[in-house]
């Protein structure tokens, strides 16, 4: 499951002020671009089904029909523009999002409804803003917990509640936090730089073991991501200074602003 919707929103309420400047969460949004969609850019009209399991996954922050957190977009985008293209697909995403199902056999159209709504500004700023208090506020609240200082450290969250999502299932953020803070005797504790590599090394394993059939094969294929992140922290690059080079397997790009 990607998220637990009720939980992040809890976490989004109470979640305090980043420690990230303005440019450093940019550049962490750049970051998980570059593994989202191959590119810096922030794709608001990306959409397509990539089979695993949640259905299709649509717009720049990944938002899936099948886990609740693309309906939220759609509903919040309706609520300022009541007649989209878009609106006629809630219902049945409420119900696939119920359910937590990846079918998508009754949303014929919606790839190319959700592209033509990305070139409305409005779509783009309801996609800032629900991916703010879905991902980036509940991330940095489980940062703040855990006494995560260094921006790349807390980019390492953000990152990680994008692909494995936030709650309490065995694959998510949380998981892999609980994890850590095992092998670690708790939180970060002038310890952060060997705290976070411990960090990287549960996520990669949450990755090649991951409890949810659907994504296990496509996760083991993607520790790259996680690899990139240990390059800058070997490089010393805690402060996400620029320029960044992400090099691996399938991409090769350079985070410059």
């Amino acid at each position: 499951m990607k998220l637990s919707l009720f939980v992040l929103l809890l976490l989004a309420v109470s979640a305090s002020s980043s420690k990230m400047n303005v440019q450093q969460k940019h550049r962490c949004e750049e970051y998980t671009s570059i593994f989202e969609n191959d590119t810096t850019e922030l794709q608001y009209g990306y959409c397509e089904n990539i089979h695993d399991g949640r259905g299709f996954t649509s717009g720049r922050a990944g938002f899936c029909t099948g886990t609740g957190d693309a309906v939220e977009v759609i509903r919040k985008y309706t609520a300022i523009k009541p007649n989209n293209s878009l609106k006629k697909y809630i219902h049945e995403l409420e119900i696939l999002s119920k359910h937590e199902s990846g079918d998508t056999s009754k949303l014929h159209g919606y790839c190319t409804a959700w592209k033509e709504a990305a070139n409305d500004p409005e779509f783009r700023k309801c996609q800032d803003e629900i991916s703010d208090e879905l991902y980036y506020k509940p991330a940095m609240h489980e940062a703040n917990q855990a006494n995560v200082q260094t921006a790349l450290g807390r980019c390492a969250f953000y990152d990680a509640i994008i692909q494995h999502g936030g709650g309490d299932d065995p694959d998510s953020l949380g998981a892999i936090i609980k994890r850590t803070k095992k092998l670690m005797n708790g939180i970060v504790n002038n310890n952060e730089h060997h705290w976070i590599m411990k960090f990287f090394d549960e996520r990669k394993y949450i990755l090649q073991h991951a409890h949810n059939v659907d994504t296990r094969k496509e996760w083991a294929q993607s520790i790259d991501r996680v690899d990139a992140m240990i390059k800058l922290a070997n490089q010393n690059n805690w402060n996400l200074n620029v320029p960044m080079h992400i090099k691996t397997k399938d991409h090769d790009k350079t985070i410059k602003n």
